[in-house]
């Protein structure tokens, strides 16, 4: 009875504790996807804005374009190309970035505690800078003047510049270079509440590294490792500088898509259905990796 009498006591306390973050959700979250959700239903305006008149030529022009002269509609796979071109750089991105991350991260949990913020510290800190900054510096790094193609050409490995910027690979290689810390950070985390004193163990039973690593380590860092998978593909699919800049406007992304509608071609309904499609399908793979683990801990 008492139990229950403090927890009714509480309760007001903690929703004045708690709303302060509802308003904010509300205010810079639901709101805007609430008005963005309404403009996808709207009719474009002359010159930018909308027309409030009721209308699904957005999401149909997502999957069809008017013929010229009959006014048919014909199914077209431009804006279906984007979409997966996105995911493919977005698939890449997170795949180079879990490569190179997983060790990273077992590297930073395995070293002396005193120095392991050290290694956080270094890897953290090249993103206090902007990350425009950091695409240009990139731009300049793997341009066909840039030190990469001068080194090997000087030490004669090359006759030739590599054609690495303006091409898919610099725009993954953008994306990975962004989001890295968004996968080291997470598997780190998992890894540093793992008791290492298992491998061990497993190596006494005559376990190989390999056979240790898939059965024993993996399987307890999975939440990380899932974590950050998560915030890397999800961010990267929405990504704008990357594929502008690396991609020299040639690699055009779902990101550019929409900021293109909402600037050159003014088509704000457009713009607002494609970024609802995106939404809708970020929220399926949350859900969908949601359930995979609620599964998984039953």
């Amino acid at each position: 009875m008492f139990n229950k009498r403090t927890q009714l006591e509480q309760q007001p306390i903690r929703y004045a504790l708690v709303s302060p973050a509802l308003l904010s959700i509300a205010v810079f979250l639901f709101i805007p996807i609430a008005i963005v959700a309404t403009y996808s239903f709207l009719e474009p305006g002359t010159y930018g804005g909308v027309k409030w008149n009721l209308s699904f030529d957005a999401y149909k022009q997502f999957l069809f374009e008017a013929d010229f002269l009959t006014d048919e509609l014909q199914f077209t796979s431009a804006y279906l190309e984007i979409f997966s071109r996105s995911f493919g750089q977005a698939f890449t991105a997170t795949v180079l970035c879990l490569f190179i991350g997983f060790p990273t991260a077992y590297f930073i949990a395995t070293r002396p505690q005193k120095t392991q913020s050290i290694w956080l510290f270094a890897i953290t800190i090249p993103y206090w800078v902007n990350l425009l900054i950091r695409t240009v510096s990139m731009l300049f790094i793997i341009r066909d003047q840039g030190p990469i193609n001068e080194l090997l050409m000087s030490l004669g490995w090359i006759s030739e510049p590599i054609k690495m910027a303006y091409t898919p690979f610099a725009v993954a290689l953008g994306l990975f270079y962004s989001y890295l810390p968004f996968m080291v950070l997470p598997i780190y985390t998992a890894l540093s509440r793992f008791d290492m004193g298992l491998l061990t163990a497993a190596h006494d039973l005559y376990a190989s590294k390999w056979a240790a690593l898939r059965h024993v380590l993996i399987p307890n860092v999975t939440h990380g490792i899932t974590a950050g998978c998560l915030l890397v593909f999800i961010p990267s699919i929405g990504a704008f500088i990357a594929p502008d800049m690396l991609g020299g406007g040639k690699q055009l992304m779902i990101g550019n898509l929409i900021a293109l509608q909402f600037q050159s071609s003014r088509n704000w309904p457009f713009g607002a259905a494609t970024s609802m499609i995106l939404l809708t399908f970020v929220l399926i793979v949350l859900i969908a990796f949601a359930l995979k683990n609620k599964g998984g801990k039953k």
